[in-house]
């Protein structure tokens, strides 16, 4: 496989995961039209944020073994399928219910995109430069994120929440399209996909744990999105400033991510950046929850923090063999949704317990410091695989 042809993939992949997080952040985007539209509350559009993902626990293998199944790219497409139905009956229906429906059914289809494009991915990149890859790769659902802030509010504000939402439905009609006619998988990658064997023993065991270092790392970060806004409110901060304080992580992030993993591949030191970059993260969190001067610490910790994504989304490459990926990443993902989908529960429970929101800084760091633990015990387990 030339190189040309495993960036273009690369680059295939990025462009239609990018309409996965537009599609995902299209309601948060656009709340004060949901909220008029509906006439809901904010429990109820927390419902509407939440059902898209939320499915994770329960769809993530299986969408891996289907893949094993029907193959890789019709798996994906069918997933891709999945959001342009959806999108189509939020962008064209009027009753609430009716949007509940659409936002579950294109989230089980980002989901299955999900768990199947990171095994695309590694197909192409294993063994060689695939930090760099997962780090270009995972830095497509903040783009998207980004892209859905910027775009969506000016187009609802002049078209309405219809029309808006007919936006988010071209965006994933454009990602299907891109992906069913420019994309082909690695060679072999089909073959390897339909024998679907599953993890056992040793490898079982490292896919979960790489699955738990994952999850807690984008827990970590979820203290940071879920719970900055209310700690620096809790000092006085405006809801405006408090937001836009926090935001500076995740605008920090999206710059650092993919260089976490082309350091890693340069220098061949995946789990040296994926320690260090969580480490310094642990710490700045903690460093966050106590001091006024928060600015620079938000900084610091979307810099040195985003540097571990690449690393950490290399793991399953060195854990898993290429009949395995399928069915492996299923495994992964599980654990990766069952870790965002608990852990703001948790830090909230505990904030109230505590009484502050620092709490849940607190809790992100020793979410990271229980990642780098699970990350040492796989160098050790698979040191000749990595």
């Amino acid at each position: 496989m030339n190189l040309t042809n495993r960036w273009v993939a690369l680059g295939v992949l990025f462009l239609a995961r990018v309409a996965m997080g537009f599609q995902f952040q299209s309601v948060p985007a656009l709340t004060p039209l949901f909220v008029d539209a509906y006439d809901i509350d904010l429990t109820q559009l927390g419902l509407l944020i939440a059902v898209y993902l939320s499915p994770g626990v329960v769809i993530a293998f299986p969408g891996g073994t289907i893949g094993a199944r029907i193959g890789d790219k019709r798996a994906v497409a069918i997933g891709l399928v999945l959001m342009v139905a959806g999108g189509a009956l939020m962008a064209a229906s009027t009753g609430w219910n009716l949007q509940l429906a659409g936002r579950f059914l294109a989230g089980v289809g980002a989901i299955t995109l999900n768990v199947l494009m990171s095994k695309l991915v590694t197909d192409y990149f294993a063994g060689r430069e695939i930090a760099t890859a997962m780090g270009i790769f995972v830095n497509s659902w903040p783009v998207g994120i980004a892209a859905a802030l910027v775009v969506l509010p000016s187009i609802g504000l002049s078209s309405g929440l219809s029309g808006a939402m007919t936006a988010v439905l071209v965006a994933c009609i454009a990602a299907l399209l891109l992906f069913v006619i420019a994309f082909r998988p690695a060679a072999g990658a089909a073959a390897q996909a339909m024998s679907g064997a599953m993890p056992s023993g040793r490898v079982f065991r490292g896919i979960v744990a790489a699955g738990l270092v994952w999850g807690l790392y984008n827990a970590a970060i979820g203290m940071v999105f879920g719970f900055g806004p209310a700690m620096l409110s809790e000092r006085g901060w405006d809801l405006e400033t408090s937001a836009g304080v926090t935001s500076i992580f995740l605008w920090v992030a999206c710059l650092s991510i993919p260089f976490g993993g082309l350091i890693a591949d340069r220098l061949h030191k995946r789990d040296a950046v994926l320690m260090v970059s969580c480490l310094v993260f642990a710490v700045m969190l903690s460093i966050a929850a106590q001091v006024s001067a928060v600015v620079p610490v938000f900084a610091v910790m979307g810099a040195i923090g985003g540097l571990a994504a690449g690393p950490i989304m290399s793991l399953p490459a060195a854990i898993l063999s290429p009949e395995q990926r399928a069915k492996g990443m299923g495994i992964f993902y599980t654990l990766f949704y069952f870790c965002t989908a608990s852990a703001p529960f948790l830090a909230g429970a505990l904030s109230d317990w505590v009484g502050t929101s620092r709490a849940a800084f607190h809790f992100g760091a020793v979410q990271l410091l229980v990642a780098i633990l699970l990350a040492w015990r796989i160098r050790v387990a698979f040191a000749q695989r990595s």
